[in-house]
């Protein structure tokens, strides 16, 4: 029974924790933006700005939170919720530290493919619920980039489960003690990271919602909390995705020596954190929006023959005792 209280109050605090920080991610991603771009960025509501997302969240639950009328109704609203549901389920298979996780599934990482593989109902049913021209085709394209992405996000992770003998992610952290797996798995790190763009439709792969063409992709009929719904599962995602890849390629909590003496381990977890979100953010700033057509054929003639010779090569490798 001590347990299960320990546990609740685990999950309590990580989504306590996790639900301001996707409001404050977008405070930091205005504000590097800004100085990358040679500009202010936020600079008015608080110090530096950093009250202007909690102020625009506000706005946003102060709007009518409308339903249009010729909507289907029940799927209308049941889509954002699937979206942050699914994204909160998967940060319970993430180790956050040698003591810290909710839980520890000997099948952790097929946990985090299937939640990911769940999310795209999310999209897909808020195009089709809208009864909206705009919104059916990003609902579309996110159903194609995402089960596409999906693939070589699953082939690219091989590599690790190769090396480390296992699915639990804890293990797969454990594994690295002698070495991040980014040194030999560098390919299959390229792989997942662009499948993680893609799967949390950030840009450049922001096809689903492309303003410049969609209007606002499958959330164009959504305002309110709806909205705010969506939000939630993108930033959440790209913060997800992160945590991810340092679990998965850059050592998790580890680091090496004397550095790991240093900090604690949740706080060097959280700076690997930290930097990748960093990277995604300068990503926006950097490369420019493919066509969609350009976006699959990338992946599928790109991205699926590396993430197959990835795992090619590393299953030789293991099998002639050189990993």
């Amino acid at each position: 029974m001590p347990e299960m209280i320990w546990k609740l109050v685990e999950i309590s605090i990580i989504i306590a924790l996790l639900i301001p920080m996707a409001a404050m991610l977008v405070w930091v991603e205005r504000r590097m933006i800004g100085i990358w771009q040679d500009r202010l960025g936020p600079n008015r509501v608080g110090p530096f700005g950093i009250l202007q997302s909690f102020a625009d969240l506000l706005k946003i639950l102060g709007k009518e939170d409308w339903i249009p009328p010729f909507s289907e109704k029940f799927v209308f609203v049941l889509a954002p919720i699937i979206g942050a549901v699914c994204v909160l389920m998967s940060f319970a298979v993430i180790p956050f530290a040698p003591d810290v996780g909710v839980s520890d599934l000997n099948i952790g990482l097929l946990f985090f493919l299937a939640m990911a593989s769940l999310a795209v109902y999310s999209v897909v049913l808020a195009g089709w619920a809208s009864n909206s021209k705009y919104a059916l085709l990003g609902g579309m394209r996110a159903a194609a980039q995402t089960v596409s992405y999906e693939v070589f996000m699953g082939l690219s992770v091989m590599g690790v489960v190769l090396l480390s003998g296992s699915f639990n992610l804890r293990e797969v952290v454990l594994a690295q003690s002698d070495g991040w797996f980014i040194q030999s798995q560098f390919i299959g790190c390229f792989v997942f990271l662009v499948a993680g763009i893609a799967e949390s439709h950030r840009l450049p792969f922001d096809l689903p919602e492309a303003e410049t063409e969609l209007t606002a992709g499958f959330h164009t009929e959504y305002s309110g909390l709806k909205f705010a719904l969506f939000f939630l599962g993108e930033y959440l995602g790209v913060t997800l995705i992160s945590a991810m890849s340092v679990v998965l390629f850059f050592g998790g909590w580890l680091m090496p020596a004397p550095l790991d003496t240093w900090l604690p381990p949740i706080v060097w977890f959280v700076v690997k954190i930290a930097f990748f979100i960093l990277f995604f953010i300068l990503l926006r700033t950097s490369l420019p929006r493919p066509r969609f057509d350009q976006l699959l054929a990338f992946g599928w003639l790109v991205m699926l023959p590396l993430a197959l010779l990835n795992l090619l090569v590393t299953a030789l490798l293991k099998l002639m005792e050189v990993l």
